[in-house]
């Protein structure tokens, strides 16, 4: 598991196993966003096995899944009301941390600078240029 921190708040991986828990726990996060849809990959364990180990192990549990279909509004509100609801860091994870990193950015769209925005999520290896017309109001 690599972790990439975007900043205090928020940190990013690819896919984790139900036994990282206890390490992203120990590591100080609160709670755990998913991001990836269950059945990308035949490997992949199911939302259910690592919400139930985030569950074991007083973590709260997020299931934002995004697929195919890309990011909606619902997904983003839903991105924001998880960081609000969480009291202290948050670790995000889908394949590579590229969607979770993009969920990250535009939650932030509208309370941050586009251009802090940017910087946070390129320190971490990740590059949310393309997205700068998108972060300077939120998305609706």
């Amino acid at each position: 598991m690599d972790i990439k921190k975007i900043n205090d708040r928020m940190s990013v991986s690819g896919q984790i196993q139900p036994e990282d828990v206890q390490t992203i726990k120990q590591a100080g996060f609160v709670s755990i966003i998913n991001n990836r849809p269950d059945g990308e990959a035949p490997d992949q364990p199911s939302s259910a096995e690592i919400g139930e180990a985030a569950r074991a192990a007083s973590l709260g549990y997020y299931e934002i899944p995004m697929g195919r279909e890309g990011v909606t509004p619902e997904m983003v509100a839903a991105t924001s009301a998880a960081l609000e609801e969480s009291d202290g860091p948050v670790f995000a994870f889908c394949r590579s941390g590229t969607r979770s990193t993009t969920l990250w950015a535009l939650s932030q769209a509208g309370k941050e600078r586009a251009d802090a925005i940017i910087d946070s999520a390129a320190k971490a290896g990740y590059d949310m240029s393309h997205l700068a017309a998108h972060l300077d109001k939120p998305l609706s």
